[in-house]
């Protein structure tokens, strides 16, 4: 019972940088372009300069 006095602030540390860093990629813009990846995959056409 005692190693729960470490386990559980652990995974709550850990959780909570878990989420904090879900939030920063949100605030950065990581998610902005839904359909570029999804649909550059399947296009024919070759991008050698893909948008940063």
């Amino acid at each position: 019972m005692e190693i729960l006095s470490i386990l559980i602030p652990a995974s709550l540390l850990l959780g909570g940088c878990g989420l904090a860093a879900f939030i920063w990629a949100m605030k950065s813009k990581q998610f902005d372009d839904p359909s570029g990846d999804a649909n550059r995959i399947l296009m024919k056409d070759w991008d050698d300069h893909p948008k940063p």
